[in-house]
């Protein structure tokens, strides 16, 4: 199965003057370096300068949404970009992580009102990672770094207050 790029956008975000934070999870080192390359021309593409860029490391993709919150509430971040992958072994061990990040990365950006770019790949194997996460194939990080820049120039960076009842 081949996986066919994305069609790129005609105009990108205009997302200079934000500032943005990359969250790599490394478990697959290699394939985390690619992702984060990605990320990185995707979040320049929308103009944000590389001094607006940030990158930090986790152990695996389980530790992204904590990461992700962590950086929130210490930093000024308008996106983050989340980058990790998992692939799918003998054990159900595949989808409490894949699931959980994933949730967790949702909950994380819904209560912070901050956007993240899933970058998390989740696959049958390695080879299918590989392919999503090289610059000449997928480049699923650039994708991920579009869709954050996307959102954070949509509109207010927080929430409004709530109103109504309790």
């Amino acid at each position: 199965m081949k996986v066919e790029k994305a069609p790129r956008p005609a105009v990108f975000p205009d997302a200079s003057g934000k500032k943005f934070a990359i969250i790599a999870a490394t478990f697959y080192a290699d394939l985390a370096a690619w992702m984060e390359d990605g990320a990185r021309r995707g979040l320049r593409d929308c103009g944000v300068a590389d001094d607006a860029i940030e990158v930090f490391s986790v152990p695996g993709c389980f530790e992204l949404p904590v990461a992700a919150r962590r950086l929130i509430r210490a930093g000024d971040y308008d996106g983050i970009v989340a980058l990790g992958v998992v692939v799918r072994g003998e054990t159900p061990h595949f989808e409490y992580v894949a699931g959980e990040c994933a949730r967790g990365i949702m909950d994380v950006q819904i209560s912070s009102g901050v956007p993240i770019g899933f970058g998390v790949l989740t696959t049958e194997t390695l080879a299918q990672a590989e392919e999503r996460a090289d610059p000449e194939r997928g480049d699923k990080g650039y994708d991920a770094a579009i869709a954050a820049a996307t959102v954070a120039v949509m509109g207010p960076k927080t929430e409004r207050p709530r109103v109504g009842f309790r």
